[in-house]
């Protein structure tokens, strides 16, 4: 393992604290015992985090073992119990998401400044041929990257330089207790009809096959970063919109680059699955102008004023809200009598005996028109949110402000009615508009 140890020594800084999930199996008690070697000599503080998934009735035994090691070796241990998964059924994409949610949730806690996981070599070359055979794209082929830098946390997998026999070797060795997972010789899983089928085939052509396939996601990581680099240079992903007349100038693989780059700053939030198909239309939609196409969770992807946008669509109709207070109107805050402040949009100044109270924020009817300040006769919202270039898809939920007779008194951020005041004038009621 000194390879592997090597690796830990370059990668982690001294007097710092890092995170190692551990499930108990042989790969994850490895690398806890890897760790726990290095503590004294880098002042570290390390942190076990366990998760026991309640499926299985030795799962319990093995938090009992990882909790032990750790009190032994003055490890501070974290344990997550799962007691329901979605729709009361286990599986592997819900348990892997409550996983990184606690492993953020115990960085946080900690302030720690890596994770580490057990990947080995083995996990690698199986992620890779899963992927080759559903299908990605450059970034998914890469499968397990051995450091990948989130933000606020530096991700680790020291062992992917090695794979599962010598790892076993190696707790042999050294007296490391472990447990095995009996589901992971269930050929019912994807990934081990792999590792029993596909696997020792590979292993027979080459003992190293494993770092094979490092080299080979490697190489796919620097041809991946290139081209991120390049995308990020071009100015092509402005303010997480694609600039259409950028775009256009560079080849299919740049533009299928950009918007996979576009839906990874939103999956880092949100849930957006994307499929070939809907790439395909987003890939269209480059050439075709004020036009919009449905994705999921709510998205949509929009082409106008330039730019190729996939925002989420709040389909909501909001009821009337008084407006006799400090209310929230969809991504707006209003703010009633207020300090006042200068004569903007944003800001209307009002007398009550002119108007009929409570005042109402509501969105747009068909037909509405408001009489505009300083303009002979009405015009339709319609007509103003195209003049003001409101995207369609924000405008069922624009706030507007009525009186109680229906009267449209304004649209904040872009006319004011007949009924608005200047601040010379006489006034009793101020209101002010922010989007939040």
């Amino acid at each position: 393992m000194k390879k592997e140890l090597d690796f830990l020594n370059n990668n982690i800084l001294n007097n710092t604290s890092a995170v190692i999930a551990c499930s108990g199996g042989p790969d994850s008690m490895c690398l806890l015992y890897l760790l726990n070697s290095l503590k004294i000599e880098k002042n570290l503080q390390l942190i076990c985090a366990h998760v026991n998934h309640k499926i299985r009735q030795e799962s319990e035994k093995e938090a009992q073992m990882v909790q032990k090691y750790c009190k032994e070796n003055g490890i501070i241990f974290e344990l997550l119990e799962i007691n329901e998964y979605k729709k009361e059924r286990f599986s592997e994409e819900d348990a892997r998401k409550k996983r990184y949610i606690f492993f953020n949730e115990v960085i946080t806690k900690y302030h720690a400044k890596y994770l580490l996981t057990a990947h080995h070599g083995d996990d690698l070359i199986e992620t890779i041929l899963m992927r080759i055979t559903r299908g990605s794209n450059l970034s998914g082929y890469v499968g397990i990257k051995q450091i990948n830098d989130n933000g606020s946390y530096i991700l680790l997998r020291p062992l992917l330089t090695t794979n599962k026999e010598n790892i076993l070797k190696y707790n042999n060795q050294n007296n490391i207790k472990y447990s095995i997972d009996k589901s992971n010789e269930d050929i019912r899983y994807t990934r081990n009809r792999y590792r029993k089928e596909i696997l020792p085939f590979l292993k027979k052509e080459n003992t190293n096959v494993h770092l094979k396939y490092l080299k080979f996601s490697e190489e796919l990581i620097n041809y991946d970063s290139f081209v991120n680099e390049y995308i990020k240079k071009q100015n092509i992903i402005v303010d997480n919109n694609i600039v259409i007349n950028k775009i256009l100038k560079e080849n299919e693989f740049i533009k299928k680059k950009s918007i996979e780059l576009l839906i990874k700053e939103i999956q880092k939030k949100d849930n957006l699955q994307i499929s070939d198909k809907n790439s395909e239309d987003i890939l269209k939609l480059i050439n075709k102008p004020n036009k919009i196409i449905d994705l999921n969770n709510g998205y949509k992807c929009i082409n106008e004023s330039g730019l190729l946008k996939i925002v989420k669509y709040k389909n909501v109709n909001f009821t009337e809200t008084i407006l006799d207070k400090d209310v929230k109107y969809g991504d707006f805050n209003f703010l009633f009598n207020s300090d006042g402040g200068n004569n903007s949009n944003y800001i209307i100044y009002l007398n009550s005996k002119e108007i009929y109270l409570p005042l109402k924020i509501r969105s747009k009817k068909s037909g509405d028109k408001i009489e505009v300040k300083n303009l002979n006769g009405h015009k339709k919202i319609s007509d103003i949110f195209i003049e003001k270039k409101i995207p369609k898809y924000k405008r069922n939920d624009y706030p507007i402000v009525v009186d109680s007779k229906n009267n449209i008194l304004w649209i904040p951020g872009l006319k004011k009615s007949k009924f608005s005041k200047d601040k010379s004038e006489k006034y009793d009621i101020i209101i002010k508009c922010e989007a939040r």
